[in-house]
């Protein structure tokens, strides 16, 4: 998630440590023992660069071929702002050049035997020869290693990604089952990567999935395009329809909440969430499945095709609508910078942004309000805030706008 103005200080000033920090415990997750990441003799496995540094590391370039290094950098991410792109460019014209050993001073060195090392390892599972670049994340208790998979000629074949303790790890099997799914389910208003290969190395669960071709020119996205994406995903796995009382849905989310209660945010949380029940009464809903994530960071339109990824928040029997309600909001926090506006400006939009799914008039303010308690649920299942994840303090910005529109219904 993006950062915004209500985060913390001190959580936004730890942010390059917590990066430093992190990519030590990643080196040493990919590349164990008797590898060597200090640049000590021994048989050569990967040299990297730190971009942009190793105070603040966000990508790892492996620096053996120019053509591969330009790849890495080219198709990290979407840069976001004009000058964001010039700053790619830059780097990707330095590497390409042979500049980068002005402008990128910072390299890690790599020593080993290969087969015990995370490039040893998909170079066996999948069956050819590759390049790995790593992705440095921020803080987040959802944070895993990711890795872009290059060919020899520059091309980005594949992501993988590394489910390192429980939570990463069920994430990474809940991805890799739901992209199994939904390679199967008939989808035809957008793309989705398909599985590669899955396994478990050292510990670690192992999802390595098609690449998207997200570097491909992109055109305007419009509304009706991506609801019509949105409700083919929920009816992928068919429709349930009741109220939410007595619903499995509730039932669930009750379950989850009862898990959070040890904290006063869960204690207001779930209060919060029994009143909205109560308020929605007999209303009909209807269920189906959603991404669970469905950020615009996460997907891309491109001229023949709208390809969305990062699909570890999958899940079927929630109420339709909950994706669109989730995109507005996290739309709103990337461009406003302003988390708890964009709460309120996201609930106020609801009878617009559900009324294509076919949510009843009086049941579309309870949906937008019911998505706030199922995010945030996860928030605190998931212990963001302790994790250091800008918006993982619900009460600076999510929980006092939740309380009070249900209190007000």
């Amino acid at each position: 998630m993006s950062p915004v103005k209500t985060a913390p200080a001190e959580l936004t000033a730890r942010d390059a440590e917590l990066r430093t920090r992190y990519l030590t415990e990643v080196l040493d997750l990919l590349y164990p023992h008797p590898c060597r990441t200090d640049g000590s003799p021994g048989t050569p496995i990967a040299e990297y660069l730190v971009v942009p540094d190793a105070r603040r590391p966000r990508l790892l370039v492996p620096s053996g071929s120019r053509r591969v290094a330009a790849a890495a950098v080219r198709r990290y991410a979407e840069p976001q702002s004009r000058a964001a792109r010039l700053k790619r460019e830059a780097v990707v014209a330095a590497v390409r050049t042979g500049a980068s050993s002005v402008l990128l001073r910072d390299r890690i060195r790599v020593t080993g035997p290969f087969s015990h090392s995370i490039d040893g390892y998909l170079s066996e599972a999948l069956g050819r020869e590759l390049a790995v670049s790593v992705h440095i994340g921020p803080a987040r208790a959802n944070r895993k290693p990711v890795l872009q998979l290059i060919g020899p000629d520059g091309d980005t074949f594949g992501f993988g990604k590394l489910g390192t303790g429980p939570l990463t790890q069920g994430l990474v099997r809940a991805e890799t089952a739901a992209l199994t799914s939904l390679g199967n389910s008939g989808l035809t208003k957008l793309t989705v990567p398909r599985v590669l290969h899955a396994g478990k190395w050292r510990g670690l669960e192992v999802l390595v999935q098609s690449a998207l071709p997200v570097w491909l020119p992109r055109a305007p996205l419009s509304q009706r395009r991506l609801v019509a994406a949105m409700l083919d995903v929920a009816g992928c796995c068919g429709y349930t329809t009741g109220a939410l009382f007595g619903s499995g849905y509730w039932q669930a989310l009750r379950e989850r909440l009862a898990v959070v209660t040890d904290r006063p945010e869960g204690v207001a949380l779930a209060s919060a969430a029994e009143l909205l029940i109560e308020r929605a009464g007999d209303i009909v809903f209807r269920y189906g499945a959603w991404h669970g994530d469905w950020a615009p960071w996460n997907m891309a339109n491109l001229t023949d095709a709208l390809v969305v990824w990062d699909w570890e928040r999958f899940a079927t029997g929630v109420p339709l609508g909950f994706d669109a309600v989730h995109h507005e909001l996290q739309r709103r926090i990337q461009t406003t910078g302003d988390a708890t506006e964009a709460v309120e400006a996201t609930v106020k939009r609801a009878a617009e942004l559900l009324a294509p799914f076919g949510v009843p008039v009086a049941g579309r303010e309870v949906t937008a309000l019911l998505y706030l308690v199922d995010l945030a649920t996860r928030y605190l299942t998931d212990r963001q805030a302790e994790a250091g994840a800008r918006l993982g303090v619900l009460g600076t910005w999510l929980l006092p706008v939740l309380i009070r529109r249900v209190e007000e219904l």
